[in-house]
């Protein structure tokens, strides 16, 4: 019997925004006949139980929320793993795909020094300004920043894709050593 490759869609989010683009990559991977679990991380989930994973935060201050950088702690670095990240803003000028540049940096940071990901995309997510000092909204304004959902279904969708293909290249459930 032919087993399917396990695969972790794991994420931190703050306002659901992340959850949405984490449960739409995992439908995305159940399309291109992976076993996939999808669900928040912490302290509970052990991510040896995966051969593959994906997973992504919410960042706020140019980090990932604390469950996400404690789950890249505790995964082994031979996985392989593909992070995404759910911002504000779409990287799609030149000042705000320099500024996406400087927060997944930033955010990598935070991950162990021997950690290798095969990808780190950056998508933006849900902004509501309200309750924002002034300052910051006068910032999310000249970014280009607007309030509303910002997920760019498409390319979420496409990596996906791009994420079962891989996975597909590397062959079916990968045999590992015992932890």
């Amino acid at each position: 019997m032919e087993e399917t490759t396990r695969v972790l869609v794991g994420y931190a989010t703050a306002n659901g925004s992340t959850a949405g683009v984490a449960e739409r990559i995992a439908t995305g991977l159940r399309g291109a006949g992976r076993e996939v679990d999808c669900r928040p991380v912490g302290p509970d989930l052990a991510p040896d139980r995966y051969d593959a994973v994906v997973l992504g935060s919410a960042v706020h201050d140019m980090a990932w929320l604390p469950p996400a950088v404690d789950f890249v702690h505790r995964m082994s670095s031979t996985v392989p793993t593909w992070f995404f990240s759910v911002g504000g803003v779409q990287p799609a000028g030149p000042l705000t795909r320099r500024l996406a540049a400087g927060e997944v940096a930033r955010v990598e940071r935070g991950f162990p020094p021997e950690f290798r990901n095969r990808e780190h995309r950056l998508f933006a997510g849900v902004v509501r300004m309200a309750g924002l000092a002034l300052w910051g909204r006068l910032f999310w304004r000249l970014i280009g920043g607007r309030d509303g959902d910002h997920r760019d279904w498409p390319a979420i969708d496409a990596w996906a894709r791009d994420i079962g293909t891989d996975l597909a290249g590397r062959g079916d459930r990968q045999e590992r050593a015992p932890s």
